[in-house]
């Protein structure tokens, strides 16, 4: 991966993953009501770092990328329903365990496009 286009990757990754924090963090009394607006910001970044290594990606196969990726997303889901409703702790960990999450698919899918590329 050149320098270019780990910064273009890095840009694209962190703001995804701010994103999801503030998804994660907002919703966090709502178990579950994250899912869809977490996935959405998630395969609009799959998308946007495919096409930094020239590759054409739909929303299907981003999502499918992000399932093959995302086993830590169910440690995302035990924490929102163990302490997500606690008010302000949950915000705090669902936050962070958001932005974990997507900051790590998002450099797992750069890498592995970055490889496939040879």
């Amino acid at each position: 991966m050149t320098s270019a286009e780990s910064s273009k990757c890095s840009a694209i990754i962190h703001t995804a993953s701010v994103a999801c924090a503030g998804i994660g963090g907002g919703l966090a009394q709502l178990p579950g009501s994250d899912a869809i607006p977490i996935t959405a910001a998630q395969v609009t970044m799959i998308i946007s770092l495919g096409s930094v290594f020239g590759k054409s990606i739909t929303e299907t196969a981003a999502r499918a990328l992000i399932k093959s990726l995302a086993g830590a997303s169910v440690g995302r889901l035990v924490s929102q329903f163990a302490l997500g409703w606690i008010p302000g702790l949950g915000n705090a960990i669902n936050a962070t365990t958001a932005a974990g999450i997507t900051e790590t698919l998002g450099w797992n899918a750069a890498k592995k496009f970055d490889r496939e590329r040879g």
